[in-house]
């Protein structure tokens, strides 16, 4: 029984982790984002290099791809994204957070 709960953490685990990267591309962040090098925006390495230890970082993340905003990556704003759902968001959010 406990190596079937192990075996139904990791399949949740490994499904999510795959699920990541599409629902970027499903939501077009991969136009202006990729894994690791600034592209019109930070990597996603970049930036969770920069929000690593910050308690509130999900909510202000989920924010910002919500609203858009400017000036915190430079001068090129970064539209909102208001078409996102709650669940993904959350799901890309904490994603992006663990790219280091």
């Amino acid at each position: 029984m406990k190596h079937l709960l192990c075996l139904a953490v990791f399949v949740f685990w490994a499904g999510a982790a795959h699920a990541n990267p599409q629902l970027a591309q499903k939501y077009s962040c991969t136009a202006c984002h990729t894994a690791d090098k600034k592209m019109v925006g930070p990597s996603w390495q970049e930036v969770g290099r920069r929000y690593t230890g910050d308690k509130g970082a999900a909510a202000k993340l989920a924010a910002r791809v919500k609203a858009g905003g400017s000036g915190v990556w430079g001068p090129v704003p970064m539209p909102p994204n208001p078409q996102i759902g709650d669940a993904d968001l959350k799901t890309l959010v904490q994603w992006i957070l663990t790219q280091k």
